[in-house]
């Protein structure tokens, strides 16, 4: 590390130690426990995870909680992105000091995914098309009535469908992690099929391109 460098990252730390200051000082002011706010994201919270213990289809419980992770992780990160580019902001908070919505991340948004993929597992229904609805739900209907509420803001030009294209990309990736790894899983438990599918794949890799196509 160079001296310019060092010096810079310093500065760096020192206004990063300074935000947290001040951001500590605006939740006791503004988002305590004692502002309707905070409760507001605290049963956000915690009201989705109790419908979630008596709803959840005891049967998956690990695809169901796989793809519920992999929804709040995906929903995290891209709150943290947004939030710390300045492209949308919360002004309440159930806990101080983290990026983004911990109540949304954390509880709504995943078993809001939860419930919707465990339906379409045990109706048989089409997973993307009823995503793509809950997505324009979440992202057109209910974060715009937070910000009608005052507990969500928009900056920068960035819009409601910016939001509801992020809950379409969640949605589909998640899908997508499950449907791996549910296929390595099934490989596992048939030795059979993962020989003949990984010959199949090291023949198609051995084999010119003419010889395949024949």
């Amino acid at each position: 590390m160079t001296p310019e460098q060092h010096l810079r990252f310093d500065q760096l730390n020192r206004m990063q130690e300074q935000l947290t200051l001040a951001l500590t000082s605006y939740w006791e002011r503004y988002s305590n426990i004692y502002t309707w706010g905070f409760w507001m994201y605290t049963l956000l919270m915690i009201v989705p995870l109790i419908v979630l213990y008596y709803r959840m289809d005891r049967s998956k419980a690990l695809l169901l909680g796989f793809y519920g992770y992999s929804v709040h992780m995906l929903s995290t990160y891209i709150d943290a992105f947004g939030t710390r580019n300045a492209l949308w902001s919360y002004p309440f908070q159930a806990i101080p000091l983290l990026v983004g919505s911990f109540a949304l991340d954390i509880s709504f948004i995943p078993v809001s995914f939860i419930l919707l993929y465990q339906w379409t597992l045990n109706r048989g229904r089409n997973y993307y098309y009823y995503a793509i609805v809950l997505s324009a739900m979440l992202g057109l209907l209910f974060k715009p009535a937070l910000t009608t509420f005052g507990l969500f803001r928009l900056y920068k030009g960035t819009t409601y469908v910016h939001l509801f294209i992020y809950y379409v990309i969640i949605a589909f990736i998640a899908k997508w992690l499950a449907n791996l790894f549910l296929h390595f899983q099934n490989d596992r438990k048939n030795p059979d099929r993962q020989h003949a599918s990984r010959k199949k794949f090291n023949l198609q890799r051995m084999l010119p391109r003419r010889a395949r196509a024949r």
